[in-house]
């Protein structure tokens, strides 16, 4: 098991990856490659960020956790306009703020 694996945030942004995956897998084809895939795109660079910063020095990988904080961020309004869309559910989209 590598160091950052133990990390509680990584282990969170696997989970939250792992749930933008699961609920957008049967979202229409429409919104495949805008919508769809900038979210999951968004979700999974959380965990690459963190697991690629611990490889570097320590200001380095608080530079890593700011980007990977920012695509947690930018996860918001597509998960917003999801929910607008009427393509995420209210609900869900509470389990993933």
């Amino acid at each position: 098991m590598f160091k950052f694996e133990e990390l509680r945030v990584y282990q969170k942004a696997i989970r939250f990856s792992e749930t933008i995956y699961s609920l957008t897998k049967d979202w229409p084809s429409l919104y495949r490659y805008n919508l769809t895939n900038q979210l999951q795109r968004a979700a999974l660079s959380i965990s690459l960020n963190i697991a690629e910063g611990s490889s570097r020095g320590k200001k380095d990988f608080q530079h890593f956790l700011s980007i990977a904080r920012g695509s947690c961020y930018e996860c918001i309004p597509l998960i917003t306009l999801a929910e607008r869309l009427k393509i995420l559910s209210p609900k869900n989209k509470e389990l993933l703020y």
